[in-house]
């Protein structure tokens, strides 16, 4: 989207990016500004490139989209601006109050029509309806609410605190913008080559080698992109030709990435942006949530690298041998792995996320420095700044709709509607539950990217599964976990569809397959649910046998799971019946 805006607007974006990148790193290392300000730019300035970048499809009608950059800065100014004055009068809105406030939900509609298409902009219409019409009669009666008129319902989401400039703004503003651009600058010091070059001499050449890279090198790779995506298309450009020269079928060689690039969305230390809402709506310190997650994360891909080792010896795949030897490239390069080493021990220590994402891009600049192809000076910096925010964009996009779901389910009660009727249908069973939640953020994913998903089934699950004695993390990572699987299940499957674009194969096919391989991605759930110590609950010699039946159960399961043994069967048959007949 960048390469394509004229000189001035590339002016203008590099700009912006660099501020926002000087400014929430301050707020990160020193004390964040006043909410006003803190929210507010990161809404502001996104609003501003999302309307730069994401063009009218007519050309002539450019001119619009300059227009609804000024509508963006004079609405959320105002928000800026009056911050303390609307809290005063909070009830009493005066018209001027109203008119920005509807303004201000419009955009946001805009903005995410822009960058994520009709789907999500329908449901929170849908949403926005649900608020004003209440009382119509072909609400059914147990969902039915007062209603509002659409300037007050308007007035109300923009304003109050459940928003939009809520939680998922503070989170965005205050965590996710600083991950996701020291993901740009890990990748610019040239550390996106170790992770492809490490896991291919390690495991190149053995069966099912180059599979099992795309394992390894999409959790490096994904444990700091925050988007099973994004870790689909950078990783899989490289791997899935790999894996199809090796005899990987065009189908499955497209299903392995994307189901490889989902673990990324489970490891530490930046889990995509889910871990960060979820410190927040839980209250619980990031670095016991890391903790937690670290131990599912590795069992997820241990369980997709077993299903591809078993996989490759059904067709007698094995990768080509290589001269590089993998302890000689960790000698030569070990330095690209110290800025996830710094922000992890650091948030271990109790510094914030923020904070520790700001000293793993320091460290990626001092790394850059070791080659000098890859050096980071400020023409680097502000490269590095651009691409981080351009990326930025596709979540920061969902600011306004979510907004706009979440201040509807809280505003109207539908949250405890929602808890109570699950609560209701499941008749106390905790696997009807977590089917029910399964279900539900499935049909959500279709229309709404994974982590807003999370955000919103959170809110109205997460009760349900407390009132039925899951702690409330591993209510949560039941939530986080299921909120993925729209990646990957058919009919969406957009991780899936993007491993079959790069490998040439039938997406249905590749859709397929890539869900047999993360079938992990719903056995967590369930170990979240019934095992305490998989969240680890309970004393350590409990939590540590837990541990170990599971990663053996993991180990069966996969196994099971692959059909090799189906196969194994088979030919004993087929030896006993020649035996026989001879």
């Amino acid at each position: 989207m960048y390469e394509k805006l004229n000189n001035f607007e590339k002016i203008v974006f590099a700009i912006l990016s660099i501020v926002l990148v000087v400014f929430y790193s301050v707020a990160a290392v020193y004390k964040p500004a006043a909410t006003q300000y803190h929210r507010g730019l990161f809404v502001i300035i996104t609003y501003v490139l999302v309307f730069l970048s994401y063009k009218s499809k007519i050309p002539y009608l450019r001119f619009v989209d300059y227009i609804f950059i000024i509508v963006s800065i004079v609405s959320v100014g105002y928000w800026i601006l009056n911050f303390e004055s609307i809290n005063y009068r909070t009830g009493a809105e005066n018209t001027l109050d109203k008119t920005m406030a509807v303004i201000g939900v419009l955009i946001g509609i805009e903005v995410a029509r822009r960058v994520l298409g009709y789907a999500f902009v329908i449901i929170g219409t849908i949403m926005l309806l649900y608020g004003v019409f209440g009382e119509s009669a072909i609400i059914p009666e147990m969902f039915a609410h007062s209603g509002d008129t659409f300037v007050g319902l308007c007035t109300s989401i923009y304003y109050m605190a459940d928003g939009v400039f809520g939680i998922m703004a503070n989170v965005l503003a205050t965590y996710v913008l600083l991950f996701v651009i020291f993901g740009a600058f890990l990748m610019r010091c040239g550390a996106q080559s170790f992770f492809i070059d490490f896991p291919l001499a390690a495991v190149g050449h053995k069966i099912g080698g180059p599979g099992k890279v795309a394992v390894i090198a999409s959790g490096l790779f994904g444990s700091i992109s925050g988007s099973a995506i994004a870790n689909t298309v950078s990783t899989g450009a490289f791997t899935i030709p790999l894996m199809k020269k090796a005899g990987f079928k065009p189908h499955v060689a497209g299903a392995i990435e994307p189901a490889a690039s989902i673990g990324g969305m489970f490891m530490p230390p930046i889990m995509g942006a889910g871990g960060f809402i979820m410190a927040e709506l839980t209250g619980v310190p990031y670095s016991k949530i890391m903790l937690v997650a670290v131990f599912p994360a590795l069992m997820y891909f241990f369980s997709v690298f077993v299903m591809i080792h078993f996989e490759a010896k059904k067709h007698n795949i094995v990768g080509e041998k290589s001269d590089i030897n993998a302890m000689d490239i960790l000698k030569k390069e070990w330095f690209y792995l110290l800025p996830l080493i710094i922000i992890t021990i650091f948030m271990l220590l109790g510094y914030s996320a923020g904070y520790s994402a700001i000293l793993g891009l320091i460290s990626c600049i001092v790394v850059s420095f070791v080659k000098k192809e890859t050096r980071i000076d400020f023409k680097g910096f502000a490269e590095a700044s651009i691409t981080g925010t351009e990326n930025s964009l596709k979540i920061g996009a969902t600011v306004g709709v979510i907004g706009i779901i979440i201040g509807v389910l809280t505003s109207t009660g539908l949250v405890l509607t929602f808890a109570d009727i699950m609560i209701e249908l499941a008749d106390g069973s905790l696997f009807v539950t977590i089917v029910m939640i399964a279900l539900a953020s499935l049909i959500l994913g279709m229309g709404v990217p994974v982590t807003a998903a999370y955000l919103i089934t959170a809110v109205v699950a997460v009760p349900a599964l407390t009132h039925l004695n899951v702690n409330p993390i591993a209510a949560h990572m039941i939530v986080y976990w299921l909120s993925q699987d729209s990646n990957i299940t058919p009919p969406v499957c957009i991780a899936a569809f993007a491993g079959a674009t790069i490998a040439k194969a039938n997406m249905w096919r590749t859709a397929i397959s890539a869900f047999k391989f993360a079938k992990f991605l719903y056995l967590a759930p369930f170990l979240f649910g019934y095992v305490p110590g998989f969240s680890l609950v309970g004393t350590s010699r409990d939590i540590i046998v837990t541990l170990v039946l599971i990663f053996f159960g993991t180990w069966l399961y996969s196994f099971l799971l692959s059909g090799y043994w189906i196969k194994s069967i088979k030919n004993m048959f087929s030896s006993d019946n020649s035996i026989h007949k001879k």
